[in-house]
C-alpha cells in the first residue's frame, strides 16, 4: 500500500510561510508527495522532502530556484507509482475538453495530477481520471483551503480524496 500527499499552489512565501498545521499529520504518514507546482520557493519542497520523496512540477510562478530543485524540475512529469501511471502537470488548461485534452498529451496515464486553478477536483467520469488537490494555503474563492490524499495498491487506486482544512 502506498499513502500519497497531493499539493499544490502553496504560493511561498506570499502564503506558505511554515508548513500547515493540518498538513502535518498526513505527511507524518505519507510515503510519497506530490507537488503539482507553483511551489514559489524551494523550501517548501525541503520541508516536504524531511517526511516523504516529493516529485513535482513547475507552476507558472515557479523561477530558476525551483526549477533546480532536486537536479531540475520539469513542466510535466509521468511516474509509475506501485503500477499507477500518473501524469503530472501544473496547468491542464480550459475546463472544456480537459478530460479529452488530458487523455491526449498522457496517452497511458491512469491519472493526472494538476493544479493552478486552486479548485478542488476528483473526476474519474471522463477519458481519464482527473484529480486537482486545491491548494492548502491559497483557497481564492473556495469555501476552505485542501489537500489530496490517494492510496494505491497493485497498481490500482484504491482510494482517492479531496481533504478540507
Amino acid at each position: 500500500m502506498l499513502d500519497v500527499l497531493v499539493v499544490s499552489d502553496t504560493h511561498a512565501p506570499r502564503f506558505w510561510k511554515a508548513l500547515p498545521g493540518p498538513l502535518r499529520a498526513p505527511l507524518e504518514r505519507a510515503d510519497l508527495v506530490l507537488h503539482a507546482g507553483d511551489v514559489c520557493t524551494p523550501d517548501v519542497l525541503d520541508t516536504l522532502a524531511e517526511h516523504a520523496p516529493v516529485h513535482v512540477v513547475l507552476g507558472n510562478n515557479d523561477g530558476p530556484e525551483v526549477a533546480a530543485w532536486g537536479g531540475g524540475v520539469p513542466e510535466t512529469l509521468e511516474l509509475d507509482l506501485d503500477g499507477l501511471r500518473v501524469a503530472m502537470i501544473h496547468d491542464s488548461g480550459a475546463k472544456g475538453g480537459r478530460d479529452r485534452r488530458m487523455r491526449r498529451r498522457f496517452e497511458t496515464a491512469d491519472l493526472v495530477v494538476f493544479g493552478h486553478s486552486h479548485i478542488p477536483m476528483d473526476d474519474d467520469t471522463g477519458a481519464v481520471h482527473l484529480f486537482n488537490p486545491g491548494s492548502p494555503t491559497d483557497k481564492r474563492r473556495q469555501p476552505c483551503p485542501t489537500y489530496g490524499w490517494l492510496r494505491v495498491e497493485d497498481g490500482r487506486l484504491v482510494s482517492h480524496e479531496v481533504v478540507e482544512i
